[in-house]
């Protein structure tokens, strides 16, 4: 198999869409059936030394019309370089396909991670919603096959932008190897120490946003003794927690982290007591997985993707009632042997997307549309 990837996210994206790509090609990269990667990159990037390149073949823009404006080049100009390099098919991974100048007979797979913009349109403006929908229409229509990442992005497709269902496989990202490994108290403590953590603590991780709703779990530690750690790239609605924060006196009781490495968030989740993500919409919610990998016990949001990425022995909330929120986090701090059987049922049931799971899957495909 000879494949193409559309590798901008994978090169220039530090969060879930660059970490579904390169997690991908970590993950395929051992495979035999798997014989070679072309990946279609804008510019050089740091992430080349840390991709497994043994199979791989970086392809930058041609010519000096094409690298003066790569960005032009990844919408209409890369269909002659992915047709020269002789590839079984091509593989859009954050939902984008390039738009064809002429007819093109390589096999085209589209991934659509969500369709939130659809869903939730009060979380974008009005053009990049009108970007993304030109963006993503075209990109179903001319795809062979539809890879959708959850079931309620699958059902989200068909009833946004009216796809038949039979030409979309739900396929179930994993996470990165660094949150399946355990590592020595040595390490554990030496974390704590960094980042001036307690020995207990809540554990939110996500880009801090408003879908994501960080400020309900800040309402929620409120007149508690219980500490809260967020992990993320703060946005303009960061805002209204540090106000938050300073208004009720809360400074003590938050700490704000990011810019870490994986191997530093994955012990932050092996740290903490409780992991909480009530957040209102994702498409399936990766940091729910690296909770359950880091045995975990969970408690989320009770509707849309959570329960498929979460399974049956997480504990469901309303992302708007505080004091539920607050009441579940108190039980489970109270009851080590909750959290413990939690975290082990939660274990095990993670294991359906393991990385042979999304290999199996991705090929089995692959396999199918070539």
């Amino acid at each position: 198999m000879r494949i193409g990837y559309d590798a901008k996210r994978i090169f220039h994206n530090n969060t879930g869409l660059g970490n579904y790509g390169r997690d991908i090609v970590r993950i395929l990269n051992t495979q035999s059936l798997v014989e070679h990667f072309f990946l279609f990159n804008t510019k050089k990037s740091h992430y080349e030394e840390q991709i497994p390149l043994e199979k791989a073949t970086i392809v930058y823009p041609k010519g000096w019309f094409w690298k003066t404006f790569p960005s032009l080049w990844r919408l209409i100009g890369q269909w002659k370089q992915i047709n020269s390099s002789n590839v079984d098919w091509y593989h859009g991974l954050s939902g984008e396909i390039p738009i064809q100048l002429k007819k093109n007979y390589v096999p085209k797979i589209v991934t659509i991670h969500d369709l939130i913009f659809l869903s939730h349109p009060k979380y974008y403006n009005f053009f990049d919603r009108i970007i993304y929908k030109l963006k993503f229409q075209y990109a179903v229509s001319v795809a062979d096959h539809i890879i959708a990442i959850s079931e309620q992005t699958k059902a989200d497709i068909i009833k946004f932008l009216n796809v038949d269902a039979k030409k979309i496989t739900v396929i179930h990202q994993g996470c990165n190897k660094a949150f399946k490994q355990e590592y020595n108290e040595v390490e554990k403590r030496a974390i704590q120490k960094k980042f001036q953590l307690p020995e207990h603590y809540v554990l939110n991780v996500g880009t801090i946003q408003e879908r994501k709703n960080a400020l309900s779990l800040v309402k929620a530690i409120h007149r508690t003794t219980f500490h809260l750690v967020l992990v993320g790239q703060e946005k303009s609605y960061a805002r209204k927690i540090h106000d938050y924060i300073a208004e009720n006196n809360l400074k003590h009781q938050v700490s704000f982290i990011k810019n870490i490495s994986s191997t530093e968030l994955a012990i932050l989740y092996q740290n903490a007591t409780v992991f909480c993500y009530p957040s209102f919409c994702e498409g399936f919610g990766i940091p729910i997985i690296e909770a359950l990998y880091s045995k975990l016990p969970v408690i989320t949001t009770q509707n849309g993707c959570f329960p498929e990425a979460a399974g049956p022995d997480a504990i469901y909330i309303d992302p708007n009632d505080i004091d539920q929120i607050r009441v579940e986090i108190t039980k489970l701090f109270e009851n080590q042997g909750m959290r413990d059987e939690m975290a082990e049922k939660g274990y095990r049931y993670v294991q359906r997307f393991s990385d042979e799971n999304v290999a199996n899957n991705l090929l089995q495909l692959y396999k199918s549309i070539a």
